[in-house]
């Protein structure tokens, strides 16, 4: 049998309510069984574990990232699979962090949680866990995982996790992949999409542990006073930008903006130009209004979500030193982020 370890971190698919308080509580995963009897159905091996202090979704950190990384790098030889529990409004940013963390996999790391608690009669929780430990425990022909990547599964698709975003507060189909097709589709079978699965010939991961978050997200809107985002454009409190510009990548011809932006680069700080659309790319150029940024150093993010780009470069900010081979990885697909 597949063996997969279920790790819950904190979120509404970990609740249950009292019965006499009608208070939301957090579940105890060690008796997951009790609350989705169908799990004993499955010819799965599922091992429990939870954070010693479950995290709310709007509460995780970077650190939080790290330490779900850190137990799968120690339990990535014991099991054929993992299932990370998380609140959903955070789970894309955190989905996106793991995939550039440990990179090269053979295994299936597979985000899953729901817009109601376990513990609530109509809850998506039960169809989402069951589903995405099939998924983190499905074997090819030849014995292989058939997911080798991160990935977020919710409401019947599968999702490349640094290309997956929450686009509904209110609605089960909470997540969309907006530049990239879905890797699976469940209905009466799972039904994988094989030509949009990553794979590498490399045996054995490669985990990088550490994030650096001194990194700052501006999104343009029309009339916006660049002064007020004055001290952002200073390299000894920000590392890093992230511009959410509008359409193909293009900016107001504003020159303090441009003048902000080219100190920023020449005193060793890294811009990265995303565009604030819900699909499509930046194609820097295209425009007078984003013709700036090619002349100054500014970074295309091609189609990469915000998810994807903030954690992109805390990533690399945290384990490069050289400003050219961090700007140079940024415009690289390190885990399929990038079309």
């Amino acid at each position: 049998m597949s063996k997969v370890l279920v790790l819950y971190t904190g979120g509404t698919i970990g609740m249950i309510k009292d019965p006499e308080s009608g208070l939301l509580g957090s579940v105890d995963f060690n008796s997951v069984y009790e609350h989705i009897p169908e799990l004993n159905r499955l010819q799965i091996e599922i091992t429990t574990k939870s954070f010693n202090n479950p995290v709310d979704s709007s509460e995780m950190k970077p650190k939080d990232w790290i330490e779900i990384a850190g137990i799968i790098k120690e339990e990535y030889d014991h099991f054929n699979g993992f299932v990370i529990l998380h609140g959903t409004d955070t789970m894309s940013y955190a989905a996106s962090a793991l995939s550039y963390m440990i990179q090269d996999l053979t295994k299936p790391i597979i985000f899953t949680g729901s817009q109601l608690p376990i513990g609530v009669i109509r809850t998506d929780g039960k169809e989402n866990l069951i589903t995405a430990i099939e998924i983190a425990a499905a074997k090819d022909s030849n014995g292989e995982s058939i997911i080798q990547e991160v990935a977020v599964y919710f409401e019947y698709s599968l999702y490349r996790g640094n290309r997956s975003s929450k686009v509904s507060s209110n609605q089960f189909e909470a997540f969309q992949s907006p530049n990239y097709p879905e890797l699976a589709h469940a209905g009466v079978n799972i039904n994988y999409k094989w030509s949009s699965l990553l794979r590498t010939k490399i045996e054995s991961p490669k985990f990088l542990l550490r994030l650096s978050s001194p990194v700052a997200l501006i999104k343009l809107y029309p009339g916006i006073d660049i002064e007020i985002y004055k001290e952002v454009f200073d390299v000894h409190r920000t590392q890093a930008i992230v511009i959410e510009s509008f359409g193909s990548g293009n900016a107001p011809s504003s020159d303090l903006f441009q003048k902000y932006i080219k100190g920023y680069i020449d005193d060793g700080g890294v811009v990265l130009n995303i565009t604030q659309c819900r699909s499509g790319e930046v194609k820097q150029g295209a425009y007078k209004t984003s013709s700036f940024f090619n002349k100054v150093g500014v970074v295309s993010g091609r189609d990469m979500t915000t998810e994807a780009a903030v954690t992109k470069l805390m990533f690399l900010l945290g384990n490069y030193r050289d400003l050219d081979e961090i700007r140079a990885l940024l415009s690289e697909s390190l885990a399929g982020e990038i079309s």
